[in-house]
């Protein structure tokens, strides 16, 4: 079974050993790097805590304040770079802070500034970090020469605790954090598949509609100047063109079907589901349980993630039946496609399968692939439930 988004969770360094390899020198290193680094944290933190406090009552102190705030935060980049680089701790880098359009101006960043808790916690952490600092210097510099046979299990001890003090005061610990660098990396996503659908679109209107037009025009043309000279042919001619518009107008209900299907709109996820189901060129089944329409953004992406999957199905599968199931559980609307094809389906296999997971990611959806060698295949695709207001309310008569 395939999830996606996968997050590699192996950032452990090899177990402790007498033998002082290389993890245990790059331990070694960065606990006497502790004592230059923690003492110029603690007297740049002391300096702009004090500067700026004392000047608080003037006009410059909390500018100050707030201009060393985000050095704090400079500070705390660097440390969770050196933890990174020595002692293998995956730290996440924390949201910039980026102000709004309405947020514009001297007041809001000096607030948004004084308010910050990523350089609030760099400074608690250059205050806390002085006495240990000191202390796993002396710890590692007598070791090293008088206790080096078990150097390798004190490093180990004491790079612990460092480790739980970077992931404690220096990541992204808050829910919020978290949901903002998702979102950033959604965002990108989402930008990218919206302009790689209006390429296609404007592709397909060229290549297509657009030729197709311009060619009818010109025929027209000569059959207008062959109207009184040559009456049959401009008969040909005209009846040559009548066939050229009826296929730019499927060209063009094809094309418009492709942006958002009217079936859809009018009547709903089970008739559009059937649609493509009738389409496809393996007999498929489909069953709809949904008691309620979700908002329009989420019937569309569950539409077109139904449709590629079933012209997967119709490309790379030779299976002989498949079937279609949406249903709603609880805040998720669900969907399972299952066909008895071949398998052997991946992610990375060209089908479309991480382009799906990506827009599914993107609204905080799911998509799990199941598809071992022999069949059958499963896909499952979760999307929020989210209601469809009333301005986006069908009527049916």
């Amino acid at each position: 079974m395939t999830m996606s988004p996968l997050v590699p969770d192996n950032d452990r360094p090899p177990p402790a050993r007498f033998a002082l390899d290389r993890w245990t020198w790059k331990e070694i290193a960065y606990l006497l790097a502790n004592l230059p680094m923690t003492i110029a944290g603690f007297v740049y933190a002391v300096f702009m805590i004090g500067v700026g406090v004392g000047l608080a009552i003037t006009v410059i102190g909390l500018p100050l304040l707030a201009a060393g705030l985000h050095g704090a935060r400079l500070i705390g980049k660097g440390e969770r770079g050196r933890a990174r680089a020595m002692l293998g701790v995956r730290i996440d880098e924390p949201s910039p802070m980026v102000l709004s359009r309405r947020e514009q101006g001297f007041f809001p960043w000096l607030w948004s500034s004084l308010t910050d808790p990523v350089g609030w916690r760099a400074v608690l952490y250059s205050f806390i970090r002085l006495p240990w600092g000191v202390l796993t210097f002396a710890v590692t510099l007598v070791s090293l020469f008088v206790l080096w046979p078990v150097l390798p299990y004190t490093a180990r001890l004491l790079t612990n605790a460092d480790r739980a003090m970077a992931r404690g005061l220096l990541s992204p610990s808050d829910e919020l954090e978290r949901r903002i660098a998702e979102l950033e990396s959604d965002r990108g996503v989402v930008v990218d598949t919206a302009a790689a659908d209006l390429r296609r679109i404007e592709r397909d209107l060229h290549d297509g509609a657009q030729a197709r037009l311009v060619a009818l025009a010109m025929g027209l043309g000569l059959a207008k100047e062959k109207l009184t000279d040559d009456p049959e042919a401009a008969a040909r001619m005209v009846d040559e063109a009548h066939g050229e518009v009826k296929v730019a107008l499927q060209e063009l209900r094809d094309l418009a079907r492709g942006i958002h299907p009217a079936v859809l709109t009018d009547r709903g996820l089970d008739a559009a589901l059937s649609a493509i189901a009738s389409r496809c060129t393996v007999p498929v089944t489909v069953e709809v349980n949904l008691s309620a329409r979700p908002a329009e953004a989420i019937e569309g992406i569950a539409y077109f993630t139904v449709s590629e999957l079933l012209q997967n199905v119709s490309k790379h599968s030779r299976a002989t039946r498949a079937s279609v199931d949406v249903w709603r559980a609880a805040d998720r609307l669900m969907l399972q496609v299952t066909d008895d094809g071949r398998g052997g389906a991946r992610m990375d296999g060209g089908t479309g399968m991480a382009g799906l997971a990506e827009r599914l990611g993107a609204v905080d959806g799911l998509f799990v692939l199941d598809s071992p060698v022999g069949g059958p295949t499963t896909v499952t695709a979760e999307l929020p439930w989210r209601n469809r207001d009333r301005a986006g309310t069908v009527k049916h008569p």
